[in-house]
């Protein structure tokens, strides 16, 4: 074509674009394929799991006779029926598939029925006879550690000399704080689906978040080479961390009863089961002794955490230590003892879950902040801004990591007047002053939060990119799709680099056979390592269409221009397809892997210091409320959200993400209650007993702007910023406007505990301690 038909055309940009999630058509219509709507296989077998009905006992006898005489039944595994290793803890081996001699907690497998129908499992599961001498169970974390009782060592970090300023301060303030867990309660519900494959192999479906730990789990498992398992995820129904670590006990168990009956077999968890036997987000009690002088300004800190971490490690480790290294959250701590016990109790073991540790810790610094206010009578947000991170100076964390893309203060004072924050504050005290049963009130609350998994070696991805004689790609890489976005910003990516529509990309599921030894979509990392790996690949493809181009026409590489669906070669031009297509004819490879490791990076865990994140995400939100004191009640009445996104990849994703991250932490903090009896049983495992939030809990005024003109300062994938995790954070503003609005006129600050259901709200106005 005659090239001055181009001329003057300029580069098109799918990046930054508000598009519309790569599936959203298909949720929408209801034709999106999740596990369970896969097309089932010849012979299929249902699995149902027997679990211990016993928080930590001794197995003395099971009798399976009933549940093989049930109708439908084919087969039954046991612990003794695992070929390999009778584990699926990826970090510390102290997880078993089955429970071999000793039950630790209330809905630890057993064993797995396999039958005809999944009424048929889940009938027949029922009728075992298990046989138990009871031991002593620990329920707690403060009874564990009262007996030692812990999964991983207890760990502690301390910097500068937290007890000479603690006795050298004018001011202290010490608490214990009671902080709940979570349920993932992810829309789809742990399912896998293992089918036998020729010569010994196993293909396995996974709801996973993790695709390459499932596989190798599964081979340990199954005594089978890594090669000889293939694990498929196109796309999850949410996780939130939730299907990082334990997905591979539900795919593990499918492995072995396909494995046994040589048929194929698929395990979908029931709601009650899926919450009664698979981790949450961990509980703490938190111990705090704050040292501060006149201005507010913290001058030490001891803090003991404490929390639940169930029978086994999971990832406790790594979830604690980022409480560790969020409870300064975007205050600078220049003596600090951080003493953290990860306690081994006979419920389920906890695990990721957004946010994963850091949630927690940033709890327990806004606490402080809010009673240093009270004490001294001041706006806890003179008190923030007295101890922000500066920017040259008090600019170092307690891990030692420099704080050197700081945007705290101007995030900060924007929203503060962007949201009235002072004149609102104002209102609501008079209001208050005129109302002694409707009480209102306002917090405003900072998010500072690492990005990067902490476990260095973690940070790495993979792609595979196509491009096809049409023109058309086709994209995959160790991302896995739950919901959040990232196929269609990876997509966007490869648009950009081969300068062609979104529509001309096929993106495809994760798959080990494609992208091996991928980390977990997690940390926050999806888009940052998978885009950069996407678009290396893609670059690949480009420089040898480059090169061709080049040679073809006869003109410097530097002539030849991709724009817009377009090749320029000097002065020639042709579309993208024709120049595939000639690549193609003169044998040009037109597929390409792409590989990325995080730069920057280090972190001695053994002196929890180095810099473990290659920068910081921010944010801030103000929360208005109002309790009705005789009740507990509360609703929210406006929130106004200011977040860091660097230059967002998809703002329409972004905003999405910061939505629905603060709402699900207001849940956790308000309404999302865990509750176990004396007998070690959960009793909040299905929506009729365990609140999330609605559509009517939503506020009324909900105001939400991403940070303008604020790139990322480190070399991400177009200056973005991750969005998945930090905006959960925003949401301990919702908290604390609760707790502001029950402060008796004059009196004590409130032993609020979370979630702020209404029954703590009242147990605060009374000033009951009982938990």
């Amino acid at each position: 074509m005659d090239a001055s038909v181009n001329k003057g055309t300029k580069p098109v940009r799918s990046v930054g674009k508000a598009l519309p999630h790569d599936s959203a058509h298909l949720h929408v219509t209801g034709t999106a394929s999740y596990t369970d709507d896969l097309p089932e296989p010849r012979g299929l077998l249902h699995l149902a799991v027997g679990m211990s009905r016993k928080p930590h006992a001794k197995v003395v006898g099971i009798d399976l006779t009933r549940v093989l005489d049930s109708p439908g039944v084919v087969d039954v595994c046991l612990a003794s029926d695992i070929p390999g290793q009778n584990n699926y803890g990826a970090i510390v081996a102290d997880d078993p598939v089955f429970a071999d001699g000793l039950v630790q907690y209330v809905g630890q497998p057993v064993f797995v029925v396999a039958a005809t129908s999944v009424d048929d499992a889940r009938k027949a599961v029922r009728k075992v006879t298990i046989e138990y001498e009871e031991l002593e169970a620990i329920l707690d974390p403060l009874t564990a550690v009262e007996k030692r009782s812990f999964v991983l060592p207890s760990e502690t970090l301390v910097r500068g000399d937290p007890e000479t300023a603690l006795e050298n301060s004018p001011h202290r303030v010490q608490r214990r704080v009671w902080l709940g867990g979570q349920d993932q309660f992810y829309l789809e519900g742990h399912i896998a689906m293992a089918i036998p494959q020729e010569d010994g192999a196993l293909l396995v479906y996974s709801s996973t978040q993790h695709p390459d730990e499932v596989q190798s789990m599964v081979a340990h498992a199954t005594a089978r080479p890594a090669k000889d398992i293939v694990v498929i995820c196109r796309r999850m129904g949410g996780a939130f961390g939730g299907k990082e670590s334990q997905a591979a006990l539900i795919a593990v168990i499918a492995a072995i009863a396909a494995g046994k009956t040589g048929q194929p077999c698929k395990l979908r968890l029931d709601r009650d089961d899926d919450m009664i036997m698979t981790g949450k987000r961990h509980d703490f009690v938190i111990d705090y002794d704050a040292g501060f002088d006149d201005t507010g300004r913290i001058l030490g800190i001891n803090f003991e955490f404490a929390s639940r971490c169930g029978m086994s490690a999971d990832l406790s480790g790594p979830v604690n230590d980022r409480t560790m290294f969020h409870c300064d959250n975007a205050y600078y701590l220049e003596n600090v003892r951080i003493v953290s016990h990860r306690c081994k109790t006979n419920t389920v073991s906890n695990t990721a879950f957004r946010g994963f540790g850091g949630p927690q810790g940033m709890f327990a610094i806004e606490y402080i902040i809010e009673d240093i206010a009270e004490a001294l009578g001041k706006d806890p947000f003179d008190i923030r801004r007295r101890n922000f991170y500066g920017k040259n100076e008090r600019n170092v964390t307690q891990y030692q990591q420099t704080v050197d893309d700081n945007i705290i203060d101007e995030i900060f004072d924007k929203l503060a007047a962007d949201s009235d924050y002072e004149k609102r504050r104002a209102e609501i005290r008079k209001f208050n002053a005129g109302n002694k049963i409707l009480r209102r009130g306002i917090s405003m609350t900072p998010v500072k939060f690492g990005i990067s998994f902490t476990n260095t070696l973690l940070n790495q991805a993979g792609a595979l990119v196509h491009v096809y004689k049409d023109g058309t790609v086709q994209l995959n890489h160790g991302g896995t799709e739950m919901g959040q976005g990232l196929y269609i910003k990876v997509a966007q990516v490869v648009a950009d680099e081969f300068q062609i529509g979104v529509d001309r990309i096929r993106i495809m599921a994760a798959d080990t056979s494609k992208v091996p030894n991928a980390s977990a979509t997690a940390a926050s990392s999806g888009s940052d390592m998978n885009g950069k790996a996407a678009q290396i690949a893609a670059a690949k493809i480009r420089a040898r269409m480059t090169e061709y181009a080049a040679r073809h026409f006869a003109v410097s590489e530097a002539e030849v221009e991709f724009v817009a669906g377009w090749v320029r070669a000097g002065e020639n031009s042709l579309e993208f397809a024709e120049l595939v297509r000639l690549a193609w004819a003169d044998r040009v490879s037109l597929s390409a892997t792409g590989f990325y490791k995080t730069p920057k990076i280090n972190y001695d865990r053994k002196t929890f210091s180095g810099r473990p994140f290659f920068y910081f995400a921010y944010g801030a939100a103000v929360t208005e409320v109002i309790v009705d004191r005789l009740t507990g009640e509360h609703r929210l009445l406006r929130v106004d959200i200011l977040h860091d996104c660097g230059d967002s990849l998809n703002p329409a994703v972004d905003l999405g993400q910061v939505e629905g991250g603060y709402v699900q932490g207001v849940g956790w903090l308000t309404t999302e209650e865990l509750w176990w009896n004396d007998a070690g049983e959960l009793g909040t495992h299905s929506p009729s007993t365990y609140k999330i939030p609605t559509c009517s809990d939503l506020a009324p005024d909900f105001r939400v702007e991403l940070m303008q003109r604020a790139a990322n300062r480190e070399d991400t994938i177009y200056r973005s910023k991750a969005v998945g995790e930090p905006p959960l954070m925003l949401s301990l503003s919702a908290f604390h406007a609760i707790r502001d609005a029950i402060v008796a006129d004059g009196g004590p600050s409130p032993d609020l505990h979370a979630p702020a259901t209404p029954e703590a709200v009242l147990r605060a106005i009374s000033g009951s301690t009982d938990e």
